[in-house]
């Protein structure tokens, strides 16, 4: 029997009862993940193109209206004189600069981590891998404590300084300089006579480049999701982050707390707030995809 002939024959062939059911198995799977991951948001993006009246009482997946869509972006805005842009500015401004130290921070720690010797390194390594696991709610007060110390409480840099040095960031690139890059690529470079910082900067730091973006988007969307720190360190509403602005919006909903006064705000306003605050960090995945991909399989396999 040729090929073409047995491939046609393979394909007439009834498929085989577990065949079926693992196609069924694998259907329910993604259609579980549809409905607990898929549709929320977009009930939360049908959302903000209702009224309010809409929401409660229409169907819950229906579209309302950009009449409807235009007033809410409207009376969003003029809530407290346009705080949830400032709210924006400040979420940004406050990811941006943590970003960029975090970078200057934690990749030549991984890289001095992972090609240096020297006592204590082992010590260091396990205390970053310790930090590194504990849940962030448990360093806010140690933290309060120290920025206090040094007056820097109700300022900027009381919240990008501690989110500045990312320890997993520093394990991340430590893991990849270990298993990803050639050692005697690198000592090929010293014995031609460059430094050890021209080393780091002109060959390992161009092959990192994957495992770099990685780290500078899992940092981003940690600073940007901080809801807890900025609310103890920041008391004015002005200095906000937007993940804080959108938990006090909530409280402004009659909904939720019915003593708030005629500057509610309505329910689908609330959740187009959300919406502005998770669009960063989609246009940064999305942006940065190609890169995290290749980040994530970054030191995967070693020749």
């Amino acid at each position: 029997m040729s090929r073409a002939r047995r491939q046609v024959f393979e394909r007439r062939r009834p498929r085989s009862p577990r065949r079926l059911a693992s196609r069924l198995l694998t259907g329910s799977v993604l259609l579980a993940f549809l409905v607990f991951f898929v549709l929320p948001v977009l009930w939360l993006v049908l959302a903000a193109t209702k009224t309010d009246q809409q929401l409660v009482h229409g169907h819950p997946l229906s579209f309302g209206s950009w009449h409807a869509f235009n007033a809410n972006w409207d009376a969003l805005t003029a809530f407290q004189d346009n705080a949830v842009l400032k709210w924006l500015g400040n979420s940004t401004l406050y990811g941006l600069v943590s970003l960029v130290i975090t970078l200057c921070v934690a990749v030549p720690a991984g890289y001095g981590l992972a090609m240096t010797e020297f006592r204590g390194r082992r010590t260091l390594l396990v205390s970053t891998l310790v930090v590194m696991l504990m849940p962030t709610a448990t360093l806010v007060v140690p933290l309060f404590l120290e920025i206090n110390a040094v007056h820097l409480i109700g300022t900027m840099w009381s919240i990008v300084l501690p989110y500045s040095f990312y320890p997993f960031g520093v394990y991340l690139t430590y893991i990849y300089f270990t298993t990803a890059v050639p050692r005697d690529l690198l000592a090929a470079a010293r014995m031609d006579g460059c430094s050890e910082f021209g080393v780091f900067w002109h060959i390992a730091l161009p092959l990192a480049t994957p495992v770099v973006a990685l780290v500078g988007f899992f940092s981003f969307v940690a600073n940007w999701t901080n809801y807890f720190l900025p609310y103890v360190m920041l008391p004015e509403s002005g200095q906000m982050p937007i993940q804080v602005g959108v938990g006090s919006l909530l409280s402004n909903v009659p909904s939720f707390n019915p003593a708030v006064g005629t500057l509610a705000v309505e329910r689908p306003q609330l959740a187009l707030a959300t919406l502005l605050a998770i669009t960063p960090v989609l246009a940064v995945f999305l942006f940065a995809q190609r890169f995290l991909v290749s980040g994530m399989l970054a030191g995967a396999t070693k020749e």
